[in-house]
């Protein structure tokens, strides 16, 4: 899960589905798994976004930045998938990649969520032999209480 997600449980347009997701990881119906990207960019995030990652990072799963991520990440540079600018978007992507995460959740439409950037990812993932990833909003991942 990225920032923007925890962002979006104070932000009118996603609040619904960030705290329906947020709720899914407190019943412990998925589980949550970050990176230190994101970590650290909730480090400097406003005092709720902050409170509200330390209670939930009890019981995520933390990956780490790698050799092996930042070679992925080299890839995705070469291929221009996103601008330098961007670096941190492509960082946390290259992050799931190497960890077989499920599924990236995150709000970001600009250089995430969209099929032409997720297409363009996945060919660089299985180009070098890793698995295609899964990135969708918290609208389709929250399951608002329900089991199925």
């Amino acid at each position: 899960m990225d920032t923007s997600v925890f962002g979006g449980c104070f932000d009118h347009e996603f609040a619904e589905w960030s705290n329906a997701l947020m709720d899914d990881f407190r019943a412990d119906r998925c589980g949550l798994v970050v990176s230190d990207v994101t970590a650290g960019e909730v480090a400097v995030a406003p005092e709720p976004i902050r409170e509200l990652f330390s209670e939930l990072l009890e019981t995520a799963c933390i990956l780490h930045v790698t050799q092996e991520v930042m070679e992925l990440l080299g890839a995705y540079e070469s291929h221009n998938i996103l601008g330098p600018r961007f670096r941190s978007d492509m960082l946390r992507i290259a992050v799931a990649t190497v960890a077989e995460v499920d599924v990236v959740v995150s709000w970001n439409f600009r250089h995430i969520v969209r099929l032409d950037k997720i297409r363009l990812f996945n060919g660089v993932n299985l180009e070098l032999g890793y698995r295609s990833l899964s990135i969708y909003s918290p609208r389709e991942v929250a399951g608002h209480g329900t089991e199925d």
